[in-house]
Formats: structure tokens, C-alpha cells, sequence
């Protein structure tokens, strides 16, 4: 799938639930170290997102977590208590969340019709008024606020929960 029609995509469901946003376009940016470069001082918090299996590949978890702070596997593997849990492949991204490496966010849960993947958020994330993710491409940035986000994951329909990471 191309990159505009990810986007376009997320801009859709966006659409048909009422979710106001703000995005701006930008080069590719497949890491945080990238990405900084590009970002607005818009107040919002850039979100690092992590996509795992566990150890018999049958559960999948996202993670989204401040772009400031770093997870060790193992620390997250005690604080989600999943068991061991490993990165997930670039098949499994495709087939789970429709992203590629570089561009995950939980927007692509969009393309999980069968909500199998449970979303962690780490719960200081709800201190910010609005967060930053890309638009399941690396080539935009979206701007939501925590209601508008809100409003994403009840109308999406996966599992979530906010917990505290760090």
C-alpha cells in the first residue's frame, strides 16, 4: 500500500468518526532521532511505539510510550507480565496493524478488523493535552488531542489500557 493511501486511511476513519486532528507532511522519518528534526513545537507529545508477540506468536501487543524515554525488553515483559515477549516481525506488522517498520503507531489498528492486538499506553502520557503520532507512514506527523484520541480508541475497538511503564 502506498504511503498516501495509509494516510488517507487514517484521514477516512478520522472522518467518519468526527475526530478533529492537525498533521503536517515532512521527509521520512523512520526513527525518533529522524523524526526530531521535523517536529512542531506544537505542545504535543511525540509517542514512541513499540509492536511485540509473545513467546507462542498467538498475542500481539503495541506499546506507546514517551519518545523520551527508553524500555528495556525485559522491563517490559515483567510491567505487561505477557510473558517473553519479543519485537514482532515485519510480516506480522503487515499483517496485524497494515504498517511497515518506521511508521508504526496505533493508528494502524485501523487495519486490525479482528482486534487480535491489545494496546499499552503508558499512563503519563495522559498528563499531555495532546499527543503525536504518524499517520501509519513515516512521512506525516498527526497532532491529536487526548479526547480526540479517546474518541480514536473507543471507535477503533481494540483492547487498551494505560499503565504505568516507567
Amino acid at each position: 500500500m502506498e504511503n498516501s493511501s495509509r494516510q488517507q486511511r487514517v484521514f477516512d476513519f478520522f472522518k467518519t468518526h468526527d475526530i478533529e486532528y492537525t498533521t503536517y507532511s515532512h521527509p521520512e522519518a523512520p526513527t525518533i532521532e529522524i523524526a526530531k528534526q521535523y517536529w512542531h513545537d506544537d505542545g504535543s507529545k511525540h509517542c514512541k511505539n513499540l509492536f511485540f508477540r509473545n513467546h507462542k506468536g498467538n498475542r500481539h501487543y503495541l506499546v506507546c510510550f514517551d519518545c523520551e524515554q527508553s524500555m528495556a525488553i525485559h522491563d517490559l515483559e515483567k510491567i505487561l507480565r505477557q510473558g517473553k515477549l519479543s519485537f514482532a516481525s515485519e510480516q506480522r506488522m503487515e499483517r496485524y496493524l497494515g504498517l511497515r517498520p518506521g511508521s508504526v503507531s496505533p493508528f494502524g489498528l485501523i487495519n486490525d478488523q479482528e482486534h487480535h492486538v491489545h494496546l499499552f499506553l503508558d499512563k503519563n502520557l495522559l498528563s499531555y493535552p495532546s499527543l503525536s503520532f504518524h499517520p501509519n507512514d513515516n512521512t506525516a506527523t498527526v497532532v491529536i488531542s487526548q479526547q480526540m484520541f479517546a474518541r480514536y480508541l473507543e471507535a477503533v475497538g481494540n483492547s487498551y489500557e494505560y499503565i504505568e511503564l516507567y
